[in-house]
């Protein structure tokens, strides 16, 4: 069978789809990172800086606008 009679095989998305998908991945992901840390090594002591701004306001919404992006990438016109 020749070669010149297979079917080209597409992505499911464009190039421009597939460039805003990581750019969703990394505001994601700093979102995350965002949120780590703030324990203790100290069981027995209390570390009032998991409750600070950076953990509770912050990085969820990095995530959360990061998922906004993941949805606007996948409904994008590739065509545009």
């Amino acid at each position: 069978m020749k070669k010149d009679n297979l079917p080209k095989q597409e992505f499911l998305f464009g190039k421009r789809n597939y460039i805003i998908m990581l750019i969703g991945i990394a505001v994601i992901a700093l979102g995350f990172i965002l949120m780590a840390g703030g324990g203790s090594d100290d069981p027995n002591v209390f570390n009032p800086e998991i409750y600070g701004w950076r953990r509770i306001r912050l990085a969820p919404t990095l995530v959360i606008i990061g998922f906004g992006i993941e949805i606007y990438a996948i409904f994008a016109n590739p065509k545009k």
